[in-house]
């Protein structure tokens, strides 16, 4: 198969994995920044062209889209699937996923557990917003925020209305959510492929820390699931239409509870803490689902 990753940098411990699985594996392998990409629009012949080259003859892709590179990422997957290149994500659902409001009300339509979540435009509607999801303390998250950057605690009903204040006054969109403080900084990263999760991890906040983003000082260890937990992950992905997806999931009182989603998920902790060649298993799905001639609907896992 002659597959591409589209990565702004091959020297990536995820790009470098998944170039390494894929060429142990006897399949072609190329890292393609994608906003070098650019595009012909047409109906008889659409074309990616690449430093002046024709992009021709791939069997797959797998998108490595940054969080703030969304927009000209998922332009450049829906061309290659404009192509019928078969992608390891498709451009909708990483648009999807990608939106932290659209993501948690397509899980709540399917019934998947979520903490209570508030969404509000006006300052004037702190008070009631507040009051939707329990009261302080409360978890206030920027919806472009990534990798725990954008989220604060706030403890008290005053530092809440203080920090919403402020994310108004500089326009930005921000979720109010419940505080799982049972869950005491600890989530889990489920790595889904297919329909299955493959690895998973238990990440813990560094002390004092709530949040337990590795890239925070956060610590990783492997970790068994429930089948509550397993069936949850996969239902979360499944509902946002993702092949690949990373699940974190809170353990709650009322049961486990899904707190993002991500279409790009990084392997270097999944693969350290798990021991598991996630980069292989996710080469080998596109190999059962990317010859010539399969289709969307006869995807096997």
């Amino acid at each position: 198969m002659k597959i591409a990753i589209l990565s702004r940098n091959a020297s990536l411990y995820s790009t470098r994995r998944l170039k390494e699985a894929g060429e142990e594996r006897g399949h072609e392998i190329r890292v393609i920044d994608y906003l070098r990409c650019y595009m012909n629009i047409a109906a008889h012949k659409p074309k990616v062209i690449y430093q002046g080259e024709d992009l021709e003859g791939f069997d797959a892709i797998i998108p490595r889209i940054g969080a703030s590179q969304t927009f000209y990422g998922c332009a450049v997957v829906r061309q290659f699937e404009v192509m019928d290149v078969f992608s390891a994500n498709e451009s909708q659902a990483i648009s999807r996923s990608r939106d932290k409001l659209r993501c948690l009300q397509i899980l709540a339509r399917q019934g998947i557990g979520l903490p209570v979540t508030g969404f509000a435009h006006s300052t004037k509607d702190i008070d009631g917003l507040l009051e939707t999801v329990g009261g302080a303390p409360v978890v206030i998250k920027l919806l472009e925020g990534t990798q725990g950057i954008g989220v604060v605690l706030a403890e008290t009903t005053q530092a809440a209305t203080s920090v919403i204040e402020a994310f108004r006054g500089l326009d930005a969109n921000i979720l109010v959510q419940e505080f799982i403080k049972e869950a005491k900084g600890m989530d889990i990263r489920c790595f889904v492929v297919g329909d299955r999760v493959i690895a998973s991890m238990k990440r813990q906040g560094a002390p004092g820390e709530f949040r337990s983003n590795i890239h925070r000082g956060g610590s990783a260890v492997k970790i068994k699931l429930t089948p509550e937990e397993r069936s949850t992950a996969t239902r979360a992905a499944k509902a946002m239409g993702l092949r690949v997806a990373g699940v974190d999931i809170l353990r709650s009182n009322h049961g486990p509870v899904v707190m993002e989603v991500n279409s790009s998920p990084g392997l270097e902790g999944i693969e350290t803490s798990t021991e598991v060649d996630v980069a292989g298993k996710i080469i080998d799905f596109l190999g059962k689902n990317a010859e010539p001639g399969k289709t969307r609907d006869r995807i096997k896992y």
